[in-house]
């Protein structure tokens, strides 16, 4: 039936039920329709992709045939003493063992059997990479580019990207377009390269509507949603998910559609990929610290409220975790539709010469070149009464325009709107730029003299930053002697706030290695399975490398798409 609408009434009986439509959820159906099973999937939202389709779309699965694409040697068991090194107790060895061995399996399966395709970046390395075991490229996986334009209709089901993270209104760009478009002018190459990837945009907006060439998330998003179309499986969206009931061999699911109610029944398994408590009230409150984020980049459907209802049937949360969610920097503005751009600050920025952060004592709290997670944690750790939450990236002229700041890219070109709506501050000396925070003037004219001093000797003294091979990979090669420190001297000085912001659940529902849902006693819960978000992270709430989200999100879809599919009637 492909995509169904809320108008269009659904068959009541199926093998496999799936809820949710992000990469867990396309991935479980794809596998159980691959083992023969009738199978749908309910979304709650009119679009497909929950959160996955807004992602990097980065896939942290080592050991897959791509590995032997960058020329780093790796194997199962350095890959398993590096989780072991990075993860420790936090979460159960067994479950680790188990995602490095179904995460190549489900990978080829999915090549051999699909239309995904993936590839290796040669430099993509773990972010503990000071630990045993680390590796420079082969573990982190990306969707090749994908023409949505063989979707048909169903392209304008998937959920867009994040406006900020596109360019001309809606043309996705990955790191390959922007290396090109950033040399537009400076080489023959970057122009054609540009003038083909614009001209091609343009088409796809007079044939669609909008962009139809996909990358990052919305490539894998968009290669797993024609895959799943062609394996017959069915969408069923706008489809709100009430209650699931019923013994082990026929679960009941009832959901809401049109104002109406209606009830499936799945023989072989429901299975749970809704994306996690990330806008659960409740749950935000129990599990994260204080202050809690208001705002989240989560899709708007993952409400959590699947796990209200597998609470009920006996589930449990796991327990253990470092961190309750993977953490990232965000900053924040307000669109012209009234919503709020949630902006996560990966690597563009925080790692670039010349840019650094500070709490409103005007120091710095942390290595601004650790990962994502890793400066949020240190975000809280040195909050006190409101010291670093939000916090400040500061940089001067040269590096704006160079490296450019959140939502404001290199080039430092219409700066006004971000500086009219509080965006961005401005300042022509260091103490009006301190007085405009409301941060203490002396303490940033000393971080800056500091970190002056730091990018001549290369040696950053106060946080050791720049000192690992990704803390460098993520600066600028070009720069020395420190591809991460650089001057800040060039007044107009800039900077923009920055607040903790969750990409991920760590807490979920516990389960076995089949992605079976758990009860407290650890005895399975037939015909219910939970994986991506919704299930308890086998990294423990540490972020060993990038990807470590969707990897295990696809590995452990594939155990639950096989299992649920092999218990049908």
């Amino acid at each position: 039936m492909g995509i169904v609408k809320s108008q269009t009434s659904l068959e009541t009986s199926w093998d496999v039920i799936v809820i949710g439509s992000g990469a867990a959820g396309l991935s479980a159906a794809v596998f159980a329709a691959l083992e023969g099973a009738r199978v749908i999937i309910l979304e709650r939202s009119h679009f497909v992709g929950g959160t996955s389709a807004l992602s990097a779309g980065s896939v942290w699965i080592p050991n897959t045939r791509h590995a032997a694409e960058t020329g780093v040697e790796d194997s199962v068991e350095e890959a398993g003493a590096f989780l072991d090194a990075a993860v420790g107790n936090r979460s159960p060895r067994s479950m680790r063992d188990a995602f490095l061995r179904l995460g190549p399996e489900a990978v080829a399966r999915l090549e051999a059997e699909t239309d995904i395709r993936f590839r290796s970046r040669p430099f993509h390395p773990d972010y503990l990479y000071e630990l045993a075991g680390s590796k420079t490229a082969g573990r982190a996986i990306e969707a090749l580019p994908f023409d949505g334009g063989s979707l048909r209709e169903a392209l304008h089901s998937v959920r867009p990207p994040l406006p900020e993270f596109t360019v001309l209104g809606g043309m996705m760009v990955d790191r390959d377009d922007i290396a090109h478009l950033l040399k537009l002018t400076k080489s023959a190459m970057s122009f054609v390269y540009s003038v083909g990837l614009v001209g091609r945009y343009a088409i796809d907006r007079l044939r669609f509507g909008r962009g139809a060439r996909m990358v990052m998330g919305n490539a894998l998003v968009g290669r797993l949603l024609k895959s799943a179309l062609d394996l017959g499986v069915t969408v069923a969206i706008e489809a709100e998910v009430t209650d699931i009931a019923g013994d082990p061999d026929a679960r009941t699911v009832t959901l809401r559609r049109n104002g109406a109610e209606q009830t499936l029944t799945a023989t072989g398994g429901v299975i749970l990929a809704s994306g996690g408590f990330a806008r659960h009230p409740q749950r935000r409150l129990e599990f994260l610290p204080d202050p809690v984020p208001e705002y989240t980049p989560a899709a708007p459907a993952g409400t959590g409220t699947m796990h209200d209802i597998a609470l009920k049937l006996g589930a449990v949360y796991g327990e253990g975790a470092e961190q309750p969610v993977f953490w990232a920097p965000m900053s924040r503005r307000r669109r012209k539709d009234g919503s709020m751009a949630v902006f996560p600050h990966f690597v563009l920025d925080r790692s670039k010469p010349g840019i650094f952060c500070v709490g409103r004592d005007g120091r710095r709290f942390v290595n601004e070149s650790t990962s994502y997670h890793k400066f949020v944690i240190a975000m809280y750790a040195a909050n006190r009464e409101g010291a670093t939450i939000p916090a400040f990236e500061v940089t001067d002229a040269a590096g704006l325009r160079k490296y450019g700041l959140g939502m404001i890219r290199p080039g430092g070109q219409r700066l006004a709107p971000f500086l009219r709506d509080g965006y961005l501050t401005k300042a022509d000396t260091l103490p009006d730029l301190a007085r405009k925070l409301d941060i203490d003037a002396q303490g940033l004219e000393e971080t800056v003299a500091d970190m002056n001093r730091y990018a001549e000797t290369g040696v950053d003294e106060a946080f050791q930053r720049g000192s690992t091979v990704y803390e460098c990979g993520n600066g600028d090669p070009m720069h020395k002697p420190n591809p991460t420190l650089g001057p800040t001297r060039t007044p107009p000085f800039y900077a923009i706030k920055l607040y903790p912001g969750e990409i991920g659940a760590a807490v979920g529902l516990t389960t076995d290695t089949d992605a079976r849902l758990l009860d407290r006693d650890g005895q399975v819960i037939g015909g219910l399975y939970a994986c991506g978000n919704d299930m308890q992270s086998i990294m423990g709430g540490v972020y060993p490398g990038p990807g470590i989200n969707l990897g295990p999100a696809i590995a452990f879809a594939y155990a639950a798409g096989k299992h649920a599919a092999g218990r049908r009637n």
